[in-house]
């Protein structure tokens, strides 16, 4: 899966409330997560279908409700995506470090 979708979803600031709000309190329906925020239940829909098309979110029909849990498999995806930037970073500045080193400009 790529990154893209899970990055655009997480950039909005409310749907990391809703994906923090998910993670200490799944399930929820979106008129439960309504009565939390200033919102319509339609905008908490709205940003609920962005996080499920993301893979963040998951939904489970019971009955007329749909009840919306946190899946964090797509967060371990973005995890080491950033770990192996990170890695690539910190070899990069070994290099530099090795180089400035050799040219004993620190001591």
């Amino acid at each position: 899966m790529s990154t893209e979708p899970i990055f655009a979803a997480l950039g909005d600031p409310f749907r990391r409330k809703l994906l923090e709000n998910l993670a200490e309190n799944s399930p929820k329906t979106a008129t439960q997560l309504a009565e939390l925020y200033p919102l319509t239940r339609q905008g908490i829909l709205k940003h609920l279908n962005v996080l499920e098309d993301a893979g963040l979110v998951e939904v489970q029909q019971q009955g007329r409700e749909k009840r919306y849990f946190l899946t964090p498999a797509p967060l371990g995806e973005l995890e080491r995506w950033v770990q192996a930037i990170g890695g690539k970073w910190d070899e990069r500045l070994q290099l530099l470090k090795g180089m400035i080193e050799n040219e004993n400009i620190i001591e």
